[in-house]
């Protein structure tokens, strides 16, 4: 049992990356650069799991209350098979991991002083 995955160093082994959509773990799924399936239920877990697919890296979300085995096996064919959205999960990690966020941040927040 774990108290935290290593999202950093799971992810990239894993063919898909089946999560919640939190923003930290949907963050970290994208720098991952593997496909991903998200099953969201609370919170800002639908709004991540929307833009992720609109930018191509997952199949539409599965909202939890309409997860059932059989939709879950299918979103996780779809997102292991279609080339298309492994090449888009691989140019928007490379995206991810070459924002420097912190510095950005730091940026707007000093231009609001």
């Amino acid at each position: 049992m774990l108290d935290q995955a290593p999202h950093d160093r799971l992810f990239p082994r894993m063919a898909a990356i089946v999560h919640h959509g939190g923003s930290g773990t949907t963050g970290a799924a994208l720098a991952s650069g593997r496909p991903q399936v998200i099953c969201p239920f609370v919170a800002d877990q639908p709004f991540w799991a929307a833009r992720a697919h609109a930018a191509g890296v997952v199949p539409a979300p599965l909202p939890q209350r309409h997860l059932s085995a059989q939709r879950l096996a299918a979103a996780i064919r779809q997102a292991t098979t279609e080339e298309t959205m492994a090449r888009r999960a691989d140019r928007l990690a490379e995206a991810v991991r070459g924002e420097d966020g912190t510095k950005a941040a730091i940026a707007v927040l000093e231009s609001l002083t």
